[in-house]
């Protein structure tokens, strides 16, 4: 079975965004794609109208924040003025940026940025043809973009239910593969859950439909959906949206039985965690702290150890000892995270950012 993503058109100008030009303004950008993805919303696509150079860089500033903030892919089109408009797109958070075939500045920006950064990220097409196929929510087969459409390969009548007719869901953080809690789906939860896109369980205790985070607002994005060897246990991995657990814990695993100490180091939560003490000294600076020390001493000093510890990297490289150049790195990579924070730039920024490439 096909399940096609679920798209929007957005219209954006400065820091006013709307589904109409006329609507531009009147809900804030974050409170609109939050609506979005209450919605189920998978594709967003941007259309710049910004009238001038201050608001076309206050749109991409925004379309920024919508990046960080939503889980959808997002195309960009409109005022691609210049090859320099595609990187900022690009950079700024777009999977893909669309120029205009009728427009002959955006033409010869597009040919260019099709030489840096090929077809998986930029398209031309009559734009105003696709923004008219958005708005009375028609299919875009003609524009050659992306498909985005998903293929469920099992229906509720392949898994073996427990004897009250449900089946157990392991859920799980899609970023850290953290497990987060364990509920139940019946019939009507699974298909919800596959239409919607949001993690639907049912509640025995209230013998009823549970939306996670219809409440609580603590919504959970399916990212995929696996059953197990036996067909008898769902694993949903999801893009979750604030704790899963009623008690405001991130995950409901969080009481020790048995612990031993193990020495795996996972580097994904070791550079969070780094990030997440940097961003505590600069919310609450701690009298004698190193980091506040920096903060203090603004963008220049920090830029400073930034290249200084870059050379002792290179000085490191030279010597045979491989324990100097992991010091140095390491050195390194803290000044850079004193930077992103300084800057306001997070791992996951970086990390989406590397793997667009």
């Amino acid at each position: 079975m096909q399940i096609l993503q679920k798209k929007a058109l957005l219209y954006i100008s400065g820091d006013k965004i709307g589904f109409s030009m006329e609507q531009m303004g009147q809900t804030d950008a974050l409170t609109l794609v939050q609506s979005l993805k209450d919605q189920g919303i998978c594709d967003i696509f941007l259309y710049h109208c910004s009238h001038n150079d201050q608001e076309h860089e206050a749109a991409i500033h925004t379309m920024k924040n919508i990046v960080r903030y939503c889980d959808s892919t997002l195309y960009a089109a409109g005022n691609v003025w210049r090859f320099e408009d595609i990187k900022k797109y690009l950079y700024a958070g777009a999977s893909l940026v669309i120029c205009d075939q009728a427009n002959n500045e955006e033409m010869l920006a597009y040919q260019e940025g099709l030489k840096r950064f090929g077809q998986e990220k930029v398209k031309a097409c009559p734009v105003c043809d696709l923004l008219d196929k958005l708005q009375k929510d028609e299919a875009l087969d003609e524009f050659d973009l992306p498909n985005n459409s998903l293929t469920v390969h099992f229906s509720w009548s392949d898994v073996k239910k427990n004897p009250q007719g449900l089946l157990p869901v392991v859920t799980q953080d899609d970023r850290t593969n953290e497990v987060l809690m364990v509920a139940y789906m019946n019939e009507e939860a699974f298909q919800k859950t596959i239409s919607t896109g949001r993690m639907t369980y049912f509640s025995r205790s209230r013998n009823e439909l549970w939306i996670k985070g219809q409440t609580s607002g603590n919504y959970q994005y399916v990212k995929s959906l696996y059953l197990d060897c036996d067909n008898d246990t769902l694993l949903a991995k999801v893009y979750p949206v604030g704790p899963a657990c009623h008690t405001g814990a991130k995950s409901c695993f969080f009481k020790t039985v048995l612990e031993k100490p193990s020495t795996a180091i996972n580097p994904n939560q070791v550079l969070e965690q780094v990030m997440d003490v940097i961003l505590d000294r600069k919310k609450n600076p701690k009298e004698g702290s190193y980091t506040n020390y920096l903060f203090d001493k603004g963008i220049d000093k920090i830029l400073k150890k930034v290249g200084e510890e870059a050379t002792e990297i290179v000085i490191a490289a030279k010597n045979p000892d491989p324990e100097e150049i992991k010091y140095e790195i390491s050195d390194f990579l803290y000044h850079v995270m004193v930077l992103m924070a300084q800057r306001d730039i997070s791992w996951s920024d970086v990390l989406t950012e590397l793997a667009n490439r």
